[in-house]
């Protein structure tokens, strides 16, 4: 069967952690993730492409115009029949070839963006001759459309079929990350274009865009241009501009993907102070500036004012509700180092305990974002200085060892939580065992609000 080789492998190398999977989904050949339900038979249709069309139900809030339904329809079409221009597959037109996909969804949502409580549900029903697709909201019927894609199949003559299933699905984690870090290596536009189609495929939701850190601020910004224009790898090539993003988050959106992003700090900076004096902290080697920086100076109301104007753009350019504050692998020598910093300790009666400086600029940070209807996600290292703080919201658990250990602690507190630990693509043992990603058990304890994300760190 060298023409559905041709096609699914071609797309299966995006989404290469289902290769590990696909021998054990008999049932449905190809289909992945696996459904909640699925019931099929060898009885199968065959789809003729000029016979083939995708329709609104007749009940259907959304209808013809639908901006989400109407581009993955044209999307699917060329993804479940590729071979169309060479004319490989097509049977002769008539009335006992023609196939619908009938699509309904119970909301109109059609020109918003997906968000954490977005249903996924979907229904499928292949029949002779149509093909029913129901869900409640149109980001449950891109999720359909993908699994009606991946029944679709060819023989060694080129025909296109698919077999009678019936298919009841929705998934186990209301938040499937995947996390690109574009600082370490920066990344053209059409890779994280690429990227996000990959994640549709596996049905992922949600993009970590880890935009900025140390080596490289790409973010290019309305409002501090300096950040980028000095603090990029380049300032022309190798920057993200205000069009770059929005297409980004329009590709996603029509995905049925978020946008997360990540503005890491008070560490992971070095890259911010190129281009805002006296943002970072001075550090000091024997009583004299030794000429290096540390962290964001957290003893400058300076700081927080350019904090509070960065976020208010970030928050206008980003639509979802949620932003990562990062807040991990803080390095206290500078800090220590600074009289001016030991003396804003003192003041704020923290004596030597730097933990709790690192909690009073977080504070600040989250009370910024809170003020511009953003909830806020930190990595553990803010929860471990201080499980008690009242004003977080979702952990990220990225540190090795017992990471369900710190879940659960997590969780006991009443917080959500993502879980990255296990998951780290760019060490995966010097095997390269992969399987080992599949033994994970990230419900295994005890708790509540528990959600889980796969991160990703290495560019493929």
């Amino acid at each position: 069967m060298t023409k559905v080789n041709s096609r699914r492998f071609s797309r299966t190398r995006f989404y290469f952690l289902s290769l590990i999977v696909f021998q054990f989904c008999l049932t449905v050949e190809g289909v992945w993730p696996l459904p909640q339900s699925t019931t099929t038979s060898a009885e199968r249709y065959a789809l003729n492409p000029q016979d083939f069309n995708f329709n609104y139900g007749k009940y259907s809030s959304a209808q013809q115009g639908c901006s989400v339904l109407d581009a993955a329809f044209e999307r699917y079409f060329s993804l479940i029949f590729p071979d169309l221009t060479s004319g490989n597959g097509v049977l002769p037109s008539n009335e006992e070839n023609k196939f619908s996909l009938v699509v309904s969804v119970d909301q109109e949502d059609c020109e918003s963006y997906p968000n954490e409580d977005s249903s996924e549900r979907y229904r499928l029903s292949v029949s002779a001759r149509q093909a029913a697709l129901n869900a409640e909201t149109v980001w449950g019927a891109l999720r359909g459309l993908e699994t009606f894609s991946q029944l679709v199949y060819q023989d060694d003559f080129g025909t296109f079929f698919v077999n009678k299933t019936e298919i009841e699905d929705f998934p186990r984690f209301q938040f499937r990350g995947m996390l690109l870090d574009t600082s370490r290596h920066y990344l053209p536009l059409q890779a994280i274009l690429r990227t996000l189609d990959a994640m549709a495929y596996s049905k992922f939701n949600v993009f970590h865009w880890h935009i900025v850190d140390d080596p490289s601020f790409p973010y290019q910004s309305r409002t501090f241009p300096d950040l980028s224009s000095k603090g990029a790898f380049h300032p022309m090539t190798h920057i993200y501009t205000q069009s770059d993003v929005r297409r980004v988050i329009s590709h996603a959106r029509l995905r049925g993907i978020r946008v997360l992003p990540e503005f890491d700090s008070p560490g992971h900076t070095q890259s911010w102070g190129k281009g805002q004096s006296d943002l970072l902290t001075p550090c000091y080697r024997g009583g004299t500036l030794s000429g290096t920086f540390g962290p964001v100076n957290p003893a400058l109301d300076s700081s927080y004012w350019f904090m509070a104007q960065l976020f208010k753009e970030v928050s206008s350019v980003f639509p979802d509700s949620y932003i990562h504050l990062g807040g991990d692998e803080v390095d206290f020598t500078c800090w220590k180092s600074n009289p001016d910093v030991r003396v804003f300790m003192q003041k704020m009666g923290f004596g030597t305990d730097y933990t709790k400086l690192e909690s009073y600029y977080i504070e600040n940070i989250v009370n910024i974002t809170s003020a511009l209807n953003k909830t806020s996600i930190v990595w553990q290292d803010v929860f471990d200085y201080n499980e008690h703080r009242s004003s977080l919201s979702v952990v990220e658990v990225w540190r090795d060892g017992c990471y369900l250990c710190e879940t659960r602690r997590v969780t006991k507190r009443g917080l959500r939580v993502i879980l990255a630990s296990p998951w780290y693509l760019d060490k995966p043992g010097p095997t390269h065992d992969w399987a080992r990603y599949y033994t994970v058990w990230p419900l295994a304890f005890k708790g509540q609000g528990r959600t889980c994300v796969l991160w990703i760190v290495a560019v493929y």
